[in-house]
Formats: C-alpha cells, sequence, structure tokens
C-alpha cells in the first residue's frame, strides 16, 4: 500500500474518531510530515484525498480545516449560477426579483442550523422564466452579517457575480438535496405549472471557503422542463 494512502486512512479515521473535531485545524504540513516520517509531497498527496472525500477544506494562510462530514450526506457535483447556467447553454431567460428585503430567519432553517430565532438574513424570491413561462421559483435565505444587502438589480443579473466581485467572498462548496415535492400555493401563484401536482425541489446549503454557511437556497423547478444530468468518477482503491 502507498505510504500516502496509509496517511490518508489514518487521518480519516482520527476524523472520524472525532480526535479532530469539525471545525478544527490540522497540523501542518511540515509537522504532519514529521508525525509520519515521510516527505511534504507525500502528505500533500494525503490530504488531497482527504479534501477529494469531503473531510477537509483548505484554506490559503490558515491550513486545513475539518469538515462536519455528517452535513455532505447528498453531495452533488458542481456549484453553478443560473447565470452561468444560461450562458453556457445559451438559453433564452429572465430573471424577476419578486422580494428582497431583510428579515428574521424562517424558524425551521434557525432550527436546522442552530441558529438564533432573531437571525437576520437577506431574504431573496426570484422567478425564473425561460422562453416566456416561469418554470423555476428560487427562494434564497444569505446571513445579514455576511451579506448585507444585496442590490436588485444584481440579483437579476448574477447573484454569485456580485457576491464575488463586490464582496469578496470565496464561495467553496456546497450540500445539496434533491426531492419531489407537492406544490404549494406560491407555486400556483407564480409558475406556470399547467396540469403539474409536484415540483422538483433542489435544497441547497452553501459555504465559503473558511467553512462558514452562508446562503440556503430552495430552487423550484417545473417538472417537465428539466432534467437533473450527473457526471460520476469512479474512485479506485490504491493498494
Amino acid at each position: 500500500m502507498n505510504k500516502f494512502y496509509e496517511i490518508f486512512r489514518d487521518l480519516k479515521q482520527k476524523i472520524d474518531q472525532k480526535e479532530y473535531p469539525a471545525g478544527s485545524l490540522l497540523p501542518s504540513e511540515l509537522n504532519l510530515a514529521q508525525m509520519y516520517n515521510v516527505s511534504r509531497e507525500t502528505i500533500r498527496k494525503a490530504l488531497n484525498l482527504l479534501l477529494e472525500s469531503g473531510y477537509i477544506q483548505k484554506q490559503q494562510g490558515k491550513g486545513s480545516i475539518v469538515l462536519d462530514i455528517q452535513r455532505l450526506q447528498f453531495p452533488v457535483s458542481g456549484l453553478t449560477s443560473f447565470k452561468e447556467l444560461q450562458e453556457g447553454q445559451q438559453i433564452d431567460s429572465q430573471t424577476i426579483v419578486i422580494k428582497n428585503k431583510t428579515e428574521k430567519i424562517p424558524r425551521y432553517l434557525a432550527e436546522q442550523f442552530h441558529l438564533p430565532e432573531d437571525t437576520d438574513v437577506v431574504s431573496l424570491v426570484r422567478l425564473r422564466k425561460i422562453s416566456g413561462e416561469v418554470i423555476i421559483l428560487d427562494k434564497d435565505y444569505l446571513l445579514h452579517d455576511i451579506v448585507d444587502s444585496v442590490p436588485t438589480e444584481a440579483a437579476e443579473v448574477s447573484l454569485y457575480g456580485y457576491l464575488e466581485k463586490e464582496c469578496k467572498l470565496t464561495i467553496a462548496y456546497a450540500k445539496k438535496e434533491f426531492v419531489v415535492e407537492p406544490i404549494t400555493q406560491e407555486d400556483q401563484k407564480y409558475m406556470n405549472l399547467k396540469n403539474d401536482t409536484h415540483v422538483v425541489v433542489v435544497k441547497s446549503e452553501v459555504y465559503l471557503e473558511d467553512t462558514r454557511l452562508f446562503q440556503y437556497t430552495e430552487s423550484r423547478h417545473r417538472l417537465d422542463r428539466f432534467k437533473f444530468v450527473e457526471f460520476a468518477r469512479r474512485k479506485h482503491t490504491l493498494l
């Protein structure tokens, strides 16, 4: 067995057993190299396996932060904005902002993320119109202590473009859950649902490079207009 894979398995076990708890830093590459009596290049290979497996997030100038692996149980590759999707597939679309205000976080999200019920969020609701029909309803909640406001024009053009370029945030990764849910009165009011009784909902928790949660999104899609395609690569065991 390759030495870097042995180190990967040992570090993974220590994270699983909470010797390195979520939110803590792993020892530096130099310290790990001394601990395991190997080169720093060998340590980098082991850390890259931990990164690819969702156990750590590397932050420049800080090191390797241990992630809460229980919150990465629904991995879906890619963190792409609607603007990027639109440009990549040349979709004729329009985004309409129908809500943009600061308010208290919904109770179910406060409970889900263990936040105080008086936590302020920037609440955005946007309609995605494609070929003249509203077929997506996006509901975003951005933690106010990280994002204090979003200009409506920016929300219409590219939310992530604004957050990354103007707010200088480094968006790193997300946990996504795909579910099918019965339509709500809000869905009926704003979307062109025809005879649909259910919608596909993509629920996303989005995190910054420093592992802070900063956004929760529910993207509600009309069933007949979308298919979700996933690219999967088999990870071969190194023996």
